[in-house]
């Protein structure tokens, strides 16, 4: 009997994935803490937009998030 759907096959393509997000999640959350301000939203709508916005949350922060001083 064939499994509809094997879990095994896609893990090899999936860990370097969550890997990625992961890096991304931590480097933007600590670059939030360390930043005194940030454009356009405050800090804890940019928390919310970074855990929750998958892959893209950090990414969202760091082009539109981080004010240069």
């Amino acid at each position: 009997m064939e499994k509809a759907f094997d879990f095994a096959k896609l893990l090899p393509l999936l860990i370097p994935i969550i890997l990625v997000q992961i890096a991304l999640l931590v480097a933007a959350i600590l670059d939030l803490v360390r930043q005194p301000k940030t454009r356009w939203l405050p800090k804890w709508a940019w928390v919310l937009i970074i855990l929750f916005v998958s892959i893209f949350g950090p990414i969202i922060y760091f082009i539109f998030g981080r004010k240069e001083e």
